[in-house]
């Protein structure tokens, strides 16, 4: 069968073979076969060498992204199916301290431009490169049959996807659409997340081990008057007692209130 193939220029296919997943427009001699946006084509040297397998993506200066190094490997609904539940496993022990966690992450996951946040009962996706966007409906049954999850929303509003020739996409993939504010789970903290309106997927997970961090730091100072209660993290502010162990976050916000609330007064 005669794929859809994207040839190397020469000398180029170095980054492929240390298994870096992208290929750049400026690496690419031509495209056979006619494939659209999305699809998946053979990448292979200037010589023909099998390289990898990729989504295309004519519009981006990344015009392919790695599903697979391996030649006998099909890019099909099973290959997805056991990628995101092979990463969801290995995220299960977080599970114990935590409601929200990242389920998928890209191509440290194997699956390029596909990002799965679960928060408590809910699962938001956002789809972020044209291959990503060809199996969005795989990826939101699959996440949608784990259990526990009443609905899959997607947050595709980045700016990226215009790299892509892809317009911002919002709204319900599959079930029941989440409530304005979804109550969370961080340890011994709860936290209210905004899907429809926060940054990124709703709110920053990335920044757990900070927020415990802070945390400790926090304990028994007295609490900030401004907060900031979506949690816009790179610095943010917990509060623990006993009885109450709260985030105040956005210390990035309350400088910059306290030091309005200065200069008007002067």
């Amino acid at each position: 069968m005669n794929e859809p193939t994207l040839f190397l220029k020469p000398e180029r296919e170095k980054a492929l073979l240390r298994r870096h997943p992208w290929v750049f427009a400026g690496a690419t001699a031509n495209v056979t076969g006619n494939p659209a946006s999305g699809d998946t084509l053979v990448v292979r040297s200037a010589g023909g060498k099998f390289l990898a397998r990729a989504a295309y993506s004519p519009n981006s200066q990344i015009v392919a992204r790695v599903w697979t190094w391996d030649e006998p490997t099909a890019v099909d609904e099973a290959l997805f199916r056991q990628r995101i539940e092979k990463a969801i496993a290995g995220r299960a022990s977080l599970e114990a301290t935590t409601s929200a966690l990242r389920w998928v992450s890209a191509e440290s996951d194997g699956l390029p431009g596909v990002v799965v946040d679960r928060y408590a009962d809910f699962a938001v996706c956002q789809f972020l490169s044209a291959g990503a966007e060809k199996w969005k409906e795989t990826v939101a049954q699959t996440v949608a049959a784990q259990p526990g999850i009443k609905g899959v929303f997607e947050r595709s509003d980045v700016d990226v996807r215009e790299k892509e020739g892809l317009p911002p996409v919002t709204g319900i993939l599959t079930g029941s659409p989440p409530p304005d504010l979804i109550e969370i789970q961080e340890g011994a903290c709860r936290f209210v997340v905004d899907v429809y309106r926060g940054h990124k997927t709703g709110f920053y997970l990335d920044q757990r081990d900070n927020r415990a961090l802070v945390a400790t730091y926090a304990e028994g100072r007295p609490r900030p008057r401004r907060w900031n209660w979506r949690g816009k993290m790179l610095n943010a502010t917990a509060w623990m007692t006993r009885k109450l162990k709260m985030l105040l976050a956005t210390c990035f916000t309350f400088c910059v209130n306290t030091a309005t609330e200065a200069a008007s007064s002067t």
